[in-house]
């Protein structure tokens, strides 16, 4: 059943040499399976888009820009693509002296990577032979893309694209006995690691890369003090682990207990299902995703799931439309500044009530800020959004609340 792969030729890896890590050659040509683009109009005009991807992540902000969107880029991870390389040519030396059976290819750039290694080491040639005598599973297209550019055959193809899944696939058949290699990404995988020997495996763990917290954490501070303050409308997660971080990053800031209700409130947009999990894992339900974990689809998901989108304040036989920095009517459009969005988003989740300047103040600057602060701000919203007919009243003493010629206005809220 494990018999070895017939061999194959292969195509050698090129590499160049940073003072600070490896990385893969920019003139190494890799087929990348083709991702679908957003069609038709653009539909995220108005909204914030936060990003915390550290990969790919200009490739993700033009995607939603051309949607309309504006986005904040706060990176809650930090992905090294070469970790401890004697660690990694280690694991390399033992997989050529002692050759696996099935080897799992679990992401295209730690498939590369491990290559670029094993090249500055002079080993890329045996490894490529040992591999190619292998059963690979590919952890998903990505992974089984790389495979192939390097010429060798993918054997089974994960298409959950979950780790737990190929293990699973692998256990059913029957692995005791067999010879394996694991190319491990991101964060350790000892659960994997424990039943593949479990079920009777010889396993070897090749840690090819690392997730981590980003070195400059400013930028993700930025982008979470933004969230909890109401100024970005959607955030982008594009791995599980970003997840968790913007998490410990949030509550070393001492912005971990605003942070939760604040995406509770907004859209959560994950890459896949893999990272969907680790959403929902957090209590944030409805996380917008794709079956497969892609960019472009993940752009194309929340393109759709916004479309029409925005809170709806009926104006006589008129309506306006808040979206969030941008208020229309018909083809007149406004955009709103950060602190008075965030005022006018603070009267419509409450309509036809009184919002006091106390609850203004300590929800938009702090209990300790001046009440002026607040009459100033919504002084010069009023005179913004009376272009587009959407009235304010200031209730002597008590506060403020959206007026539609003395009528309770009447808003209609988009599901997330």
């Amino acid at each position: 059943m494990w018999a070895p792969a017939p061999a194959r030729l292969f195509s050698r890896v090129s590499t160049r040499r940073n003072a600070r890590e490896i990385q893969l050659h920019e003139h190494w040509s890799v087929t990348v399976e083709a991702e679908p683009a957003p069609s038709g109009p653009p539909s995220l005009a108005g909204l914030v888009v936060g990003i915390t991807a550290d990969r790919r992540a200009g490739e993700q902000a033009e995607l939603l820009r051309r949607m309309g969107a504006k986005v904040l880029h706060g990176p809650t991870i930090n992905t090294l693509t070469v970790g401890d390389q004697d660690r990694v040519l280690a694991a390399t030396a033992d997989v050529v002296a002692r050759p696996p059976e099935v080897v799992l290819a679990t992401t295209g750039i730690g498939m590369r990577s491990w290559m670029v290694m094993a090249e500055t080491a002079g080993v890329d040639a045996a490894l490529l032979r040992t591999l190619g005598r292998a059963r690979i599973v590919a952890r998903g297209p990505k992974a089984a893309g790389a495979v192939r550019q390097m010429g060798l055959e993918v054997w089974h193809l994960e298409e959950t694209e979950r780790l737990d899944g190929m293990v699973a696939w692998l256990v059913d058949r029957g692995v005791s006995g067999v010879r394996m290699a694991l190319q491990e990404y991101g964060n350790q995988a000892p659960w994997a690691l424990a039943a593949l020997r479990d079920a009777g495996a010889d396993v070897t763990s090749v840690p090819v890369y690392r997730w981590t917290l980003p070195p400059d954490r400013a930028p993700a501070i930025r982008l979470i003090q933004a969230t909890v303050d109401g100024r970005v409308d959607v955030v982008t997660f594009t791995s599980a682990p970003a997840v968790g971080n913007m998490f410990a990053i949030a509550s070393a800031a001492g912005l971990d207990d605003r942070l939760r209700p604040a995406l509770q409130r907004m859209v959560v947009a994950a890459v896949g299902p893999v990272t969907a999990a680790a959403v929902a894992g957090m209590g944030m339900d409805g996380c917008v995703a794709p079956d497969r974990g892609r960019l472009g689809l993940m752009v194309r998901r929340l393109s759709d799931s916004l479309v029409g989108s925005g809170d709806r304040v009926a104006v006589g036989d008129a309506e306006v439309i808040v979206r969030g920095s941008a208020v229309m009517r018909g083809g007149m459009r406004i955009e709103l500044p950060d602190r008075e969005r965030a005022l006018l988003a603070a009267l419509l989740r409450r309509p036809g009530a009184v919002v006091s300047r106390r609850a203004l103040l300590a929800e938009l600057w702090g209990a300790d800020a001046d009440p002026k602060t607040v009459d100033s701000a919504m002084a010069r919203l009023r005179r913004r959004v009376a272009g587009v007919g959407l009235a304010i009243q200031a209730v002597p003493r008590r506060g403020y609340r959206l007026d539609t010629a003395g009528q309770t206005p009447d808003v209609t809220r988009a599901d997330r």
